[in-house]
């Protein structure tokens, strides 16, 4: 081989060994375990009674919501048992009943994101009693229904108005009752619910047994939107609990409350969480499971009406309320087993979810293939006891993991996937199936893989349980130690932090624990390598990124889930690198654009009078179009688009990036008069000349991490890194 392959080969070699070497690291770094086990929340705690969880949080809010979920659970179930009769009084197919007894159940999910983003922002109890009293609205209107396109509308309103029960219920028991006990509590407000939900059958079988008729199945929906809205009026006297208390006690052993929190942007928050490993795999886990579950009480409604010939609606009640009956009294013993499974094991405790659910697929097909009733209830008794405890315990794992900051937006996200991909789409694919291949085609095409992918699914994530605790550990001491800078110590807070940052682009990780500070008045640069992560950096601060890990604060105030708008209205503005000007329109009328959300018109035009004083050479030109001007001048007009709106903070991307020197000098001018009027700026800049004439302090990165933090003076003295700031590419 000749020498110039060898020497290309054994480069290639290197380059590989030591990419190989990088990921090895990178991956390292995502699966630590940050924090002892003694930190992670409500683990290795001390053993709390339920009794003693009820005192400490008070029964009242327990007790209503408990009523308000069983409730939804009784009118959930009335579809399913009634669906022959409202079948026969429209006039419609099974795939079609089957559609919208199932889809009713997920239809929620329009309602639970918003629902949710509420809860994160402003008091969830009126939410909860404003939306359950029209939940009660639309149950009666579901009675009055003249043709199945209504009952659909009406299915519609009620699952949207009766959006509150997860988002903001479980919001609100996660802040208002101890960690040790969530588990116990979770299983006794699904041994109510489902309790009641068991009982509907019988409950809404008798009734329309007792109207008697065709339509006698109309009385069920409205006799109960009675109680529902008793219920809803008692719920308007719950009081509203501390957000994330418990963690905050257990964790850091004080109550800080955030009297101020920002703006939490849906779309953030969403980004934030399908960041965690747990809640994607808990996520993924229980769409696959949706598929089969949520329309199965229907088919098996159809089933028994169709193959087992139990057409008398109370009869078929019975029969259905009996394959869950054998669920209830193991509910509790459950919840204390998971409970007390937490405390030692978090990660065992999940995978003893994914454990109940992966043998239910053994019963489905057998409960299908029998025509006895008696073994129908038999064998479905299995399953109803497998499943129902799994589902009880979903609510405690995602209140664990997630941010309590975004618990409404969790639990809405939850609602999302699990709902819509589950229950909505898995409605379309039951009833296609069931007008195909039948009802017990559709049953088993669809039960027996979802269980075994969803069940396998959370044993594989039970392992980043323990990662994704430490992160909310993190969060919370982080939250303190800026609560005692800001009170205790009296230091001075700085306009803009970076705390222990990490972000990636998919898999990529780009940014791995970085920490960054800009004081009031001071200019800051940001150097590095190409591909360091320095832009990266500014998209984050921006908003333009969500970390998963890690926060960002504007003068002490939490903005890691604020939206990039508004983080613009907050102070923070940025000069991207390259073309920062609209080149048709002119010089006057891009300021104008940008002066559009400057305040009010006196604000405007100081802010565009401000601009063609700093920049004269741009007051001679303003009816000139933009893309006439020279590269220095749009440059120029770009900064001024900025300054338009007096920038709390400024960050300039590249700020010499392929200028000339007469003009980089006149920047740096300006850069200078910014400074001399106290402007705090963040400038990411490739020349280190340029870097030493105007910065305070320098951050060096490579590879994602800070490897230098100081007076750019001191840069000089580290030879390998500034030959790394001469010799590196323009980018980052």
């Amino acid at each position: 081989m000749p020498a110039d392959d060898v020497g290309a080969a054994a480069l290639a070699a290197a380059v590989i060994a030591e990419e190989e070497a990088r990921e090895a690291e990178r991956a390292r770094a995502r699966e630590q375990v940050v924090f002892p086990d003694d930190l992670l929340p409500g683990v290795n705690a001390e053993p709390m009674s339920l009794r003693e969880g009820l005192r400490r949080g008070g029964a009242y809010m327990f007790v209503v919501l408990t009523l308000l979920n069983s409730l939804d659970e009784l009118e959930g179930a009335a579809i399913n048992v009634l669906a022959p009769e409202i079948r026969r009084t429209f006039g419609i197919s099974e795939g079609a009943i089957v559609f919208i007894s199932t889809a009713s159940a997920a239809f929620f999910v329009l309602g639970a994101v918003p629902m949710g983003w509420l809860a994160d922002r402003v008091r969830r109890v009126p939410i909860v009693g404003v939306s359950s009293l029209f939940f009660g609205f639309f149950v009666f209107l579901s009675g009055l229904a003249v043709n199945a396109f209504m009952l659909f509308w009406t299915r519609f309103a009620t699952g949207i108005a009766k959006a509150n029960t997860i988002p903001v219920h479980g919001s609100l028991i996660a802040d208002n009752y101890p960690i040790g006990v969530r588990a116990r509590m979770s299983a006794l407000t699904n041994f109510v619910g489902h309790g009641l939900g068991l009982a509907s059958p019988v409950l809404v079988g008798a009734i329309a047994h007792a109207a008697g008729g065709t339509e006698g199945w109309r009385w069920a929906w409205l006799l109960l939107g009675i109680p529902v809205s008793v219920a809803a009026l008692a719920a308007f006297a719950i009081r509203e609990p501390p957000r994330g208390q418990y963690e905050k006690e257990h964790v850091l052993g004080e109550q800080i409350d955030d009297t101020d929190p920002a703006p939490i942007s849906m779309e953030a928050a969403f980004d934030r969480l399908k960041r965690i490993a747990t809640i994607r795999t808990v996520l993924v886990a229980f769409c696959a499971l949706g598929f089969g579950l949520f329309s199965q009480a229907a088919l098996a409604a159809l089933y028994l009406d169709d193959t087992l010939g139990v057409d008398d609606v109370l009869q078929r009640g019975i029969l259905l309320s009996l394959t869950g009956v054998a669920a209830l009294p193991v509910l509790p013993y459950v919840g204390r087993y998971f409970d007390r499974t937490y405390r030692r094991d978090p990660a065992r405790a999940l995978a003893v979810v994914g454990a109940l659910i992966v043998p239910s697929a053994l019963f489905t097909p057998l409960q299908y293939t029998v025509e006895n009733r008696a073994w129908f209830v038999v064998l479905g008794i299995p399953q109803a006891v497998l499943t129902t405890s799994a589902f009880a315990m979903v609510g405690p794992v995602m209140s664990a993991v997630v941010p309590y900051r975004l618990r409404g937006m969790g639990a809405s996200m939850a609602t999302m996937y699990i709902f819509f991909i589950g229950g909505f789409l898995g409605g379309i694919v039951a009833g296609f199936l069931t007008d195909a291949i039948g009802v017990r085609g559709a049953v088993i095409a669809l039960g027996v893989p979802t269980s075994v992918i969803g069940g396998l699914l959370l044993m594989n994530g039970a392992r980043f349980i323990r990662h994704d605790l430490s992160l909310v550990v993190e969060e919370l001491l982080e939250e303190q130690e800026e609560h005692h800078k800001r009170t205790g110590r009296n230091e001075a807070v700085p306009v803009l932090q970076v705390a222990n940052v990490d972000f990636s682009y998919g898999p990529v990780q780009v940014l791995f624990g970085v920490d960054l500070e800009v004081a009031q008045g001071e200019t800051v640069a940001l150097l590095g390598t190409n591909g360091a992560g320095k832009s990266t950096i500014l998209r984050v601060i921006a908003g333009l990124g969500v970390p998963q890990r890690g926060v960002v604060r504007l003068d002490g105030r939490n903005i890691t889930y604020v939206a990039p708008e508004a983080r613009a209205r907050m102070g923070i503005l940025q000069l991207p690198g390259g073309k920062g000007v609209f080149p048709d329109l002119t010089v006057a009328q891009n300021l104008a654009v940008s002066a559009r959300l400057a305040g009010r018109d006196g604000a405007r035009h100081g802010g565009v009078d401000r601009v063609y004083e700093i920049f004269p050479e741009l007051a001679s030109r303003r009816r000139q179009p933009a893309g006439s001007l020279s590269g220095g001048q749009q440059q120029m007009l770009a900064l001024g688009r900025v300054l338009v709106h007096r920038p709390r903070i400024l960050c300039i991307d590249e700020l010499s990036l392929g200028l000339a020197p007469v003009v980089v000098q006149r920047m740096l001018e300006v850069v200078e008069l910014l400074k001399a009027e106290g402007q705090a700026m963040i400038i990411v800049e490739q020349s280190l000349n340029v870097a030493l004439a105007i910065a305070d302090r320098a951050v060096f990165l490579e590879k994602g991490a800070v490897r230098f933090e100081g007076p750019t003076a001191d840069l000089l003295e580290r030879d390998d890194l500034a030959r790394a700031v001469f010799f590196g590419v323009e980018g980052g």
